[in-house]
């Protein structure tokens, strides 16, 4: 969500939709591996499961504790001139990539996917499913996120402004991770 807000603000939605068929095509294969490869831990190794779920909790209560604690800083120059001309396929292949290489979206795959599979019933239609319902409305939030970076762009130039955004956003965090841990 971040880069598609970043590039929102920079070159443009239009041009930042190249990233997120990208985007979308990595979230697919993470979605799919994560709930294959848990789903098989889930029954054969119950306990390990519970670990999983664990550890996938704390990691995100981590997480919402370091947006806590965030400066507030952008990470990009919105000053600099934007670079409109880089190519199609390096968009779709820089969003390809953070969607595979992001442990944070592995972690939260993992520990929230496998939930939604009920182990008695075929798998397949399940997964198929689940996958459209994520891409679906991964695409969703990733427009809005890019639509909405013009308007954000002079609003996220201030730092208090960041920092309210992270704060609110490691709380949110936060109780995701206590939820899951509690489920």
């Amino acid at each position: 969500m971040t880069l598609s807000l970043t590039l929102g603000m920079s070159i443009g939605v239009r041009r930042t939709m190249y990233m997120m068929w990208g985007e979308l095509i990595g979230v697919a294969l993470v979605s799919v591996l994560a709930v294959i490869g848990v789903a098989s831990v889930m029954l054969n190794y119950p306990a390990a499961f519970a670990v999983l779920k664990y550890l996938g909790g704390a990691y995100l209560i981590y997480l919402g504790v370091q947006m806590w604690r965030s400066r507030g800083k952008m990470a990009i120059d919105l000053t600099a001139p934007a670079n409109s001309q880089r190519a199609r396929g390096e968009l779709a292949i820089q969003g390809f990539v953070t969607a595979i290489a992001n442990p944070k979206g592995w972690a939260f795959t993992i520990s929230l996917l496998p939930s939604f599979i009920n182990p008695d019933m075929a798998i397949t239609p399940q997964l198929t499913v689940l996958v459209l319902i994520i891409i679906i409305s991964e695409f969703t939030f990733l427009m809005l996120y890019a639509t909405g970076g013009k308007t954000l762009r002079k609003l996220l130039e201030q730092s208090d402004n960041v920092r309210l955004i992270n704060r609110i956003s490691g709380s949110l965090m936060m109780a995701v991770g206590v939820w899951l841990a509690l489920s």
